[in-house]
């Protein structure tokens, strides 16, 4: 692991992430990874991360499986926000560059009137929201990379 959880949770001010291993700060700061598995047998990449492979059932070990994407899908949705997230609230699917896996995550609150389909995205990490014992947390969000170059539109 190139950073700590402990470099993330200075951002958000002593903030605990919302689960363990679910991202890793790099060793760029401000640079965040999605944190899962890579099966010891038969190579299988998956999000987020497990003991075993969803293949084959072999073993896996640690990996950071995602810093960047494409905006695969998105909706933003406007009823009541479970866990303390922001109203309205986004979520999409991110095709991520690095493992080829597509995840499903939160969009950055901010950037609600901007998203785009094939748009460039990296992940982030920020005070959002509650855990569900009510405390606040740190959650990894996707937001627009800025590097426009890298758009693909599916």
């Amino acid at each position: 692991m190139s950073g700590s959880i402990m470099d993330a949770e200075k951002t958000g001010g002593g903030l605990p992430p919302l689960m363990p291993d679910l991202y890793e700060s790099l060793a760029e700061p401000g640079r965040y990874g999605l944190v899962g598995s890579r099966c010891r047998t038969c190579g299988c990449i998956s999000f987020p991360l497990d003991a075993h492979c969803p293949k084959c059932r072999g073993g896996t070990g640690r990996e950071v499986v995602g810093t960047r994407g494409t905006l695969y899908s998105y909706t933003v949705v406007r009823t009541k926000a479970p866990f303390g997230l922001p109203q309205p609230y986004a979520v999409g699917y991110v095709d991520l560059a690095e493992s080829s896996l597509r995840v499903f995550g939160l969009l950055d609150p901010a950037a609600i009137g901007s998203l785009e389909v094939g748009m460039p995205v990296e992940v982030t990490v920020m005070p959002l929201g509650v855990d569900n014992e009510g405390r606040r947390c740190l959650r990894p969000v996707f937001r627009a990379s800025g590097d426009r170059r890298e758009r693909s539109i599916p």
